[in-house]
């Protein structure tokens, strides 16, 4: 069965290629901010609702008159008209507030939502992306697995192009079958089950002091006030890039680090039970008038230097494609931190234990012992593991473990 999975190539067009890239950017923002406008309006002035198959009937005609837009291709153009009626529909429901206007920099780029206007002259490694009325642009990157391309983004991060192209392809992926369970964490990133310990690689800590110098030499410089209508100086926007630099150097190693050690976990385990997060909630902002404000600051952004979220998700896309099963313990149920994996017993630590000491006698290190308990539950300690997985979240696997098919809920059968 195939899969879809995104690929990042970073292009390298001529001048004239990324001036022309950069009036299409604008032009897709310009229409982005249009459409928003005509929505508004449109309520406001005559209490009518505009949907997207209305703003997108409207294009032949709003190209005759704006015929820069011919260039673009309608399917591009659909997409742009699609994400605005995304941000409305994320409005209606209460998930999201009431779309803004977006400027250039807030503007990343547009999408090619089929294969039409574009095509990626590649087998998975470089190659050469083709735009309609643009021509060829030299792109590198390197695929694990290619397939059919399907849809195309282009985007613009710190002055840098760069093409994110879905393919469906049959990835293939090792596995070994071993059961490990992990307990994700920011003084050491992960603790396995089988006593092994990720140290936490701190690439944010590691620059903040740069980023901190950086921040100072910016606010010695005449920053913009688009109300005031004061254009940022010079020096400004160069402590301003030299500050993206380093958050983006930042970033690139963990992301790289996160797919070096999913890669290593998966290899050789087919069974792996993790708690079960929720970031968002972890990373919330202080209470207006705490006293420990700073402090939560801080834990917040030694929370998201480890990239938990992305770490998790990592190990469960690539477990699913080496055919292993990914298991998410409660943790408020289970309480893993507290619970002795040999006898099971309860016993409330305060954050500065992180040695286990239970009263049966059996001592290791608090992370550790968390994990086990966690692998305990998934693999069903006296109860079968179907019913430990109803409330986690599982892929097909492989191996002594039972087929994915068993695991799927039977739907009731209608009463005679």
């Amino acid at each position: 069965m195939s899969i879809t999975r995104r690929i990042t190539f970073r292009l390298y067009p001529s001048p004239s290629q990324a001036k022309t890239l950069s009036c299409w950017r604008r032009l897709h923002k310009d229409l982005y901010n249009a459409a928003i406008a005509n929505r508004k309006n449109q309520y406001k002035h005559f209490k009518k609702s505009v949907d997207y198959y209305e703003q997108q009937n409207c294009l032949p005609e709003f190209k005759e008159v704006w015929y820069e837009y011919k260039q673009l291709g309608s399917h591009a153009l659909q997409a742009t008209l699609k994400r605005v009626d995304m941000a409305f529909q994320r409005f209606f429901k209460g998930l999201g507030g009431y779309p803004k206007f977006k400027s250039i920099r807030h503007y990343s780029g547009w999408t090619y939502p089929c294969i039409a206007g574009w095509k990626a002259i590649s087998r998975g490694k470089n190659g050469h992306l083709e735009l309609s009325n643009l021509g060829k642009i030299q792109m590198r990157g390197t695929a694990r697995t290619w397939g059919k391309p399907t849809t195309c983004t282009i985007v613009n991060r710190q002055g840098i192009w760069y093409a994110s192209i879905t393919v469906q392809c049959n990835p293939v992926r090792g596995t070994g079958a071993g059961a490990v369970g992990l307990d994700f964490g920011c003084l050491t990133a992960v603790a396995m089950s089988d006593g092994n310990i990720v140290e936490n690689p701190r690439y944010l800590a590691t620059t903040q002091a740069k980023i901190r110098n950086a921040s100072k030499s910016k606010r010695r410089k005449t920053k913009p006030d688009f109300k005031q209508k004061i254009i940022a100086s010079k020096g400004w926007k160069k402590a301003n890039k030299r500050i993206n630099k380093l958050q983006r150097k930042a970033s690139n190693q963990r992301s790289n680090w996160i797919h070096q050690v999913a890669t290593e976990i998966v290899s050789c385990n087919s069974l792996v039970a993790t708690e079960k997060l929720n970031i968002k909630t972890m990373t919330r902002k202080a209470k207006k008038g705490s006293k420990r404000k700073s402090q939560k600051t801080g834990l917040n952004r030694s929370i998201l230097d480890v990239g938990m979220g992305m770490l998790r998700s990592a190990i469960e896309y690539k477990l699913s494609e080496a055919g292993g099963i990914f298991v998410e313990v409660p943790t408020v149920k289970i309480k893993p931190s507290q619970t002795c994996p040999k006898c099971g017993s309860q016993k409330k630590k305060e954050l500065s234990e992180r040695i286990h000491n239970c009263p049966c006698g059996f001592t290791c290190d608090r992370d550790v012992a968390a994990a086990m308990v966690m692998l305990n539950w998934a693999m069903g300690t006296g109860t079968d593991l179907i019913k430990r997985g109803s409330d986690s979240s599982t892929s097909t696997h492989c191996g002594g473990f039972k087929q994915l098919s068993d695991m799927k809920r039977q739907k009731p059968r209608p009463s005679s």
